[in-house]
């Protein structure tokens, strides 16, 4: 199968890395292919998968991006890696009362949920692809070498409790690329003083696409003569940018490099504004920002997208 560009959104299984599952894909002739927003092995759900021209997408998909996560947490328990999958490194088993609905430890554990809307940091895991000093974190845990505590900036706008059955709590949120679940519940356990530990994650959304425009994996592996028609265009991962439609000579231009003069066709100019440029033909050209140049309205070319 030919090489695509474009965008494939994966409801990814669990029990796969992101990089397993691009693997898999990549043997369908997609040797040109990338991933915005990991996903753990555990998880599940929307991963954009980039074929093509579209992996130089990569940045500007990441830029200001939620996301939206379905989750369930386990109380009591505390592992190394802050999820069901590693190894327990303490337990506090839960009383009758705490067990029972609507005890004081359910009420604190909605109470905290609520609270995540008021997080701006959080601790990231030890176990995780963050890097320090060129080595992911993962790596020094696994090699029993200190983990140096690293702090990343999030933002949550929504934040519930779906249910409660203890020692389960079910939660959905919403928060900024590259925000760790597993280090709410984490956060969530120390608070609560009893441990906690994700059991489950689902990605439900990962601007600007949603579970509802996705395909599985085994759906994908099992058809792949329909893999052209389920590749999203590249302008459907930038739904707010601007789009522009060249002529020959512009088209020449972008194709060097070259920034292009703002027409008045090309609607408004504001400094700053990004705009998807395409050819005659919609195939894309060129990712841009409207700049000042010596004084005079362009369209500077920040990436080029067209095939060579």
């Amino acid at each position: 199968m030919e090489q695509q560009h474009g965008i494939l959104v994966l409801n990814k299984p669990k029990g796969l890395s992101s990089a397993q599952c691009l693997s898999r894909i990549k043997r369908l002739g997609q040797k040109k292919i990338g991933h915005a927003g990991t996903l753990d092995p555990m998880a599940t759900g929307v991963l954009i998968v980039m074929l093509g021209h579209a992996t130089k997408l990569s940045n500007y998909l990441l830029e200001g991006g939620v996301k939206t996560y379905g989750g369930t947490l386990r109380l009591g328990v505390t592992t190394d890696t802050w999820d069901a999958e590693g190894s327990i490194v303490a337990e506090s088993p839960l009383s009758a009362k705490d067990l029972a609905l609507g005890s004081a430890l359910e009420q604190a554990a909605r109470s905290d949920i609520a609270a995540w809307l008021d997080v701006k940091e959080q601790p990231v895991p030890p176990y995780s692809a963050a890097k320090h000093q060129g080595q992911p974190l993962y790596k020094l845990a696994r090699a029993g070498m200190e983990v140096p505590q690293k702090v990343k900036q999030i933002e949550v706008s929504y934040a519930d409790v779906q249910w409660v059955n203890m020692p389960d709590v079910r939660f959905r949120v919403t928060c900024s690329s590259g925000s760790y679940i597993r280090s709410l519940a984490h956060s969530l356990g120390i608070r609560l003083g009893c441990g906690a530990m994700l059991t489950e994650l689902t990605r439900e959304y990962s601007h600007p696409f949603g579970l509802d425009v996705s395909h599985t994996l085994d759906e994908i592996l099992a058809e792949p003569e329909k893999l052209a028609e389920w590749v999203l265009p590249i302008s459907a991962a930038l739904p707010a940018w601007k789009q522009i439609t060249a002529n020959a000579r512009q088209e020449a231009d972008l194709k060097n490099g070259i920034a292009v003069p703002h027409l008045p066709d090309f609607g408004d100019f504001q400094p700053g504004e990004r705009a998807l440029i395409v050819a005659r033909d919609g195939s894309p050209l060129a990712l841009t920002e409207a700049r000042m140049d010596r004084d005079k309205p362009v369209w500077a070319v920040l990436r080029g997208l067209f095939t060579q």
